[in-house]
């Protein structure tokens, strides 16, 4: 066993156990063990109990983007200070201002790379489990049966599980079979396309529009596309689990933070705007509801007294006589009477 994979045993061990466990769910509930869609899911089951373990950094990742607006009059004076000093030395000491006044405010601009750092031990650990799967099948992998509670038997399975033709352990550059190469660039596409997708929907509509208009948001910027590049080349050796993961991992996230922007966007920026419209329409289509409701409980009210008026108007051409009130010593002797 090499170096790489010694290192990752412990995380190799956890990510295989997590799978099994969703496959023996999965199998207990009447799919195929052996079948292609009983892996696949296990592999999204991997997903959601990490995205689980990340929702501390993305909490984090929230708060950094919060923390951007805080500090942009910062910012800018710094910008001001600075403008037209194009010497390495000027950049230089800039940068350095910009970097502790990130520091003092808690956040930083890649700070939205965060969970894709963090779950990249993750991604190289199922990697290297599925690249095994050959080794673990046949019983020759640097001289054990197993990787934790994945057996023989199941690496076997697992190996010979497909999607649409596709074997789960292939990669667009190892197999030349046309199945294999559709499927696994289909999911190439679709992974870097989602990566682009998750750090854009963070980056440029949670973001002012004044906190772009610095280095560290340009470069941070330059990531977002760098990112998805390096896995559309990278991903062709990538076998069709890991692609599975990231895609999904990545959908996960874009739902994520659709949810947590739509409802608490960042204050200036593009996200605010739209959900300040929002509002706005909301409470228009209240107020004319209200209108309305009570505009009609007016006329109802309205027509039920011109009702009652007519049904106490004399007839036409009757006069209405006044009617005398009793005479006081009659009422008096009346009152007495009764007393």
């Amino acid at each position: 066993m090499g170096f790489f994979d010694t290192v990752l045993w412990p995380l190799k061990v956890a990510v295989a156990w997590i799978m099994v466990q969703a496959h023996d769910a999965l199998t207990f509930i009447g799919m195929d063990p052996a079948g292609g869609w009983t892996w696949v899911l296990s592999i999204v089951a991997l997903v959601v109990v990490i995205r689980i373990l990340l929702i501390p950094l993305f909490v984090r990742q929230i708060k950094a983007s919060r923390g951007m607006q805080v500090v942009q009059p910062e910012i800018q004076k710094l910008q001001k200070k600075y403008k037209g000093k194009t010497d390495p030395a000027s950049r230089q000491a800039m940068q350095q201002e910009m970097m502790a006044i990130y520091k003092e405010a808690g956040t930083s601009p890649f700070a939205s790379c965060l969970p894709l750092i963090a779950q990249m031990p993750v991604f190289f650990a199922l990697y290297r489990v599925l690249y095994s799967l050959p080794d673990v099948a046949s019983g020759s992998y640097h001289g054990r049966d197993s990787i934790g509670p994945l057996t023989q038997t199941l690496a076997a399975q697992a190996e010979s599980s497909t999607i649409f033709g596709a074997p789960l352990a292939s990669s667009f550059m190892g197999d030349d079979a046309l199945a294999v190469r559709l499927v696994t660039a289909t999911l190439i596409v679709l992974m870097s396309a989602t990566t682009l997708f998750t750090q854009r929907q963070l980056t440029m509509k949670n973001m002012p529009a004044a906190s772009q208009d610095n280095p560290m948001a340009r470069q941070q910027k330059m990531l977002m596309y760098i990112f998805p590049l390096i896995f559309l080349f990278i991903g062709v050796n990538f076998p069709m689990g890991v692609l599975i993961y990231w895609t999904t991992s990545n959908l996960w996230a874009l739902g994520q933070q659709f949810i947590v922007i739509r409802n608490s966007p960042t204050p200036g920026s593009e996200a605010e705007q739209k959900y300040l419209e929002r509002k706005a329409k909301k409470a228009k289509a209240k107020k004319g509801r209200g209108i309305s409701l009570e505009d009609e409980g007016a006329v109802l009210e309205g027509g039920d007294e011109s009702a009652e008026a007519e049904s106490t108007k004399p007839a036409s051409g009757q006069r209405t006589q006044p009617k005398r009130n009793a005479p006081r010593s009659k009422r008096k002797g009346k009152g007495a009477a009764t007393g």
